[in-house]
Parts: C-alpha cells; structure tokens; sequence
C-alpha cells in the first residue's frame, strides 16, 4: 500500500479548508484517510497551518510521499529539514 501525505478539502463552496492527512495513493481525494495530521487555512492572512510534527516524521520515516502543496507546507514549517537531518544522521 503507497501512502500520500496530502490535502483533503473541507469548508464551503469558495471557501475552502484543507486537512493534511495520511491516506492510500488509491483513495480519492475526498475518500478514506489513514490517519489526521494536521490542518491548512489559506483564506486567514497569514495562512494557519497546524501540523502534529512528530507524527508527519513517523510517516515520512515509514517511507510516505509527501504531495507537493503539502511538501511546500511541511518546509514551511521546517519538518523536511529535520526529515533530512534525520535521514544523514546528524
């Protein structure tokens, strides 16, 4: 089974509301999910953007591909910096 980390839309039409999820590369969009891990609101100025660090690195370790709007996200917020550190062995 391929995992994705990637977005699946909430909100309203025209007002939309992303949750960063863990799901199969099969599943639809919109569709069954793994696990939660953390959420996007691009309407608030700056965009809010919570994410369970510890819990994207565990998915990231256990070989998940990040899409990437979510990757633009996760450096954002520096966890594929740390991914790496993680991965070179510092």
């Amino acid at each position: 089974m391929a995992v994705k980390l990637r977005l699946l839309r909430m909100g309203a039409k025209k007002a939309p509301f992303y949750r960063i999820v863990a799901a199969d590369s099969r599943a639809p969009r919109d569709g069954r999910f793994i696990e939660l891990l953390g959420t996007y609101d691009p309407r608030t100025n700056p965009a809010k953007v919570t994410i369970k660090e510890e819990e994207v690195l565990k998915w990231l370790n256990n070989g998940a591909q990040p899409s990437d709007t979510v990757k633009n996200l996760l450096s954002k917020e520096g966890i594929i910096k740390k991914f790496a550190d993680s991965k070179s062995g510092k």
